[in-house]
């Protein structure tokens, strides 16, 4: 099954979309990655997820990429003896450790890593930014403070602190068990919630242990400030735009999705933009004006994918959603000004054997009637290099290890395809041709660009470039042994 567009598609997985048939259906749609939600669900919920989407994996041919999201350390109020209280601007609330129910004076904030933190003039955030206070004074139990933004607050909703870089760690511990879980069952990402500073994507690192890649979410001031750091120790980035939204004013996440964009994508790691793109589709069959716009904003950013949420985890109309985006990508992507904008904004990477064979192909690639430049990976580096590029033409990354299919199923403009294990060039050639003619990316009258490494199944090692002909008798004559 070969797409039509070169940006990817992350579905979200949940109640809407969790049996064979739906799940069938959403890849058939466009779905290129399904994201498993660790904040909701039993592991066994998870694991039957994942056993059907391997399923859909082997009846379709197709490698599937699949992304478990960690639900981070999530940071929530107490009860209230009511169950919920009306605060009022101009009000005084009081925050501390004390278990009692709280009413409409206080209310227990169970993290004395907030306090820890806190000092006066910080904002404390309730139920997604609707309610604001700042603190007046504090100690290490408790935090006096001023309502600036009334409104209902009730029994355990979350609480945002976007001033201050909190002690704690990005993996609680039930991720701990959670992470444990998936990389156990085979996931090929984990998505990493509240990242703040590198370190703890290295902590992530070392409990993985090389079975999934890396995403790193941003969505914290913190993580914003520390990006270059944390885009350096990841193998990928989200842009989860939510709780960017919350932590920080609306008007400044547009400029800061353009240059997290930017950053991985120079970096040659992908990234995916998160939250809301299709939201007004978990009710209605078909999305908003200014939803197609968003969609069609981040795919003229050049971002590698895009994903959809409770869209396709908890809405009504789940497939449409995906066929929704499948559609824009498609119309964007054929837009003129969107080869202009992509182009415009490449950026000139030179420092290794690799970046100069990459770039070399994309250029004669663009330069004559190449049809696809094929590229053996063994990790999927020198792949997720030429999707860095851009090209005009497909991309079709090859590769003996499904693993690496999986992950590259996230990276613009990859057609993975699993083939033999190679020694030689010649042979690496013709299975490169192969996939190039069976897939309908070229006829036996076409030419591919090959980019290999030899010696053969090495990490790291690009350093061949070569114009081929689709028609193996040619091959044959030029490299008869």
């Amino acid at each position: 099954m070969r797409r039509l567009r070169n940006v990817k598609i992350v579905a979200t997985l949940g109640p809407a979309s969790s049996d064979y048939k739906m799940i069938r259906a959403l890849f058939e749609a466009g779905a290129d990655v399904f994201r498993l939600n660790m904040s909701h669900g039993t592991h066994d919920d998870i694991r039957a997820r994942h056993t059907i989407i391997r399923k859909v994996e082997a009846d379709l041919g197709r490698p599937i990429g699949i992304l478990a999201d960690l639900q981070g350390p999530k940071l929530r109020v107490g009860t209230f003896a009511k169950g919920s209280e009306e605060l009022v601007e101009g009000a005084k609330f009081r925050m501390d450790l004390a278990a009692t129910p709280g009413d409409v004076t206080r209310v227990q904030l169970p993290h004395p890593e907030i306090f820890a933190a806190l000092e006066p003039g910080a904002s404390l955030l309730v139920n997604d930014g609707k309610i604001r206070v700042v603190v007046d004074d504090c100690g290490k139990d408790f935090a006096n403070c001023t309502v600036t933004v009334g409104g209902t607050i009730s029994n355990r909703k979350g609480v945002n602190v976007p001033d201050v870089v909190l002690p704690m760690a990005a993996l609680s511990d039930k991720d701990r068990v959670d992470l444990e879980f998936a990389c156990e069952l085979g996931v090929d990402w984990l998505a990493l919630s509240f990242v703040q500073r590198p370190e703890d994507v290295t902590e992530a690192r070392a409990l993985a242990r090389g079975r999934a890649a890396l995403m790193a979410k941003i969505e914290k001031p913190a993580a914003v400030k520390a990006y270059d750091a944390i885009l350096q120790v990841s193998d990928g980035i989200m842009v989860a735009r939510g709780d960017l939204g919350v932590e920080l004013p609306v008007y400044t996440v547009p400029p800061i999705q353009k240059r997290l964009i930017r950053g991985a994508r120079a970096a040659a790691k992908p990234v995916i933009v998160a939250t809301q793109m299709l939201e007004s589709m978990i009710e209605a069959p078909v999305p908003t004006r200014a939803e197609v716009s968003d969609v069609a904003t981040a795919i003229y950013e050049g971002a590698d994918a895009i994903m959809l949420s409770a869209e396709s985890a908890a809405g009504k109309y789940p497939i449409e959603a995906v066929t929704t985006m499948n559609n824009v990508a498609i119309s964007v992507e054929k837009d003129p000004t969107y080869r202009q904008v992509i182009e415009a904004s490449r950026q000139i990477r030179r420092e290794s054997i690799a970046d100069g064979i990459v770039a070399a192909a994309r250029e004669i690639a663009e330069a004559t009637n190449i049809k696809a430049i094929c590229s053996f990976s063994q990790s999927g580096t020198t792949a997720a290099l030429v999707s860095r590029e851009r090209p005009r033409v497909p991309i079709i990354a090859l590769t003996p290890l499904m693993s690496t299919a999986r992950r590259l199923a996230l990276t613009w403009g990859t057609h993975c395809v699993i083939c033999e294990p190679q020694e030689r060039l010649k042979g690496a050639v013709l299975a490169a041709v192969k996939a190039a003619r069976n897939d309908g990316f070229a006829g036996v009258e076409d030419m591919i660009v090959l980019t290999a490494g030899v010696p053969f199944n090495v990490r790291g090692t690009t350093n061949v470039l070569r114009v081929a002909p689709c028609d193996e008798r040619l091959i044959f004559a030029v490299d008869p042994d």
